[in-house]
């Protein structure tokens, strides 16, 4: 009787765990135009959704249009296009779309990193 009693009350942490739990842990998987209740989330304004980028030409799609560098995108003048991000200019104002919201794309430290490599120990300098 008392091991079924204990399994019953482990069980019935284990549940309450996990429901209290899973309110608060964000699925690392989940899609950024989906909310934590799998709800679809759509942006205020215009969306950032692809960059070609060539030799001959610079082009986005922005909210499912096709636009080019320096062309036209509502009120605004598509101003740069470059690897994840799309600069608007306005008449009062810029605005940057990036690729992939939340993402800021940082410079790799080389040098740091060739100082630390295995030439720097032969040369007997570490860091």
């Amino acid at each position: 009787m008392s091991r079924i009693l204990a399994s019953s009350l482990a069980m019935l942490l284990a549940a309450t765990a996990s429901a209290q739990g899973s309110a608060t842990l964000v699925d690392p998987t989940r899609p950024p135009s989906v909310g934590p209740a799998g709800e679809a989330v759509v942006p205020a304004g215009p969306r950032l959704q692809s960059v070609l980028i060539s030799p001959t030409r610079r082009t986005a799609v922005i909210s499912g249009r096709t636009v080019a560098l320096g062309a036209r995108f509502g009120d605004a003048t598509v101003e740069a296009i470059n690897e994840g991000t799309v600069v608007l200019k306005y008449a009062d104002r810029r605005e940057t779309l990036q690729l992939i919201p939340g993402m800021d794309k940082r410079e790799r430290r080389v040098a740091a990193a060739a100082r630390s490599g295995p030439a720097a120990w032969e040369k007997g300098n570490p860091r």
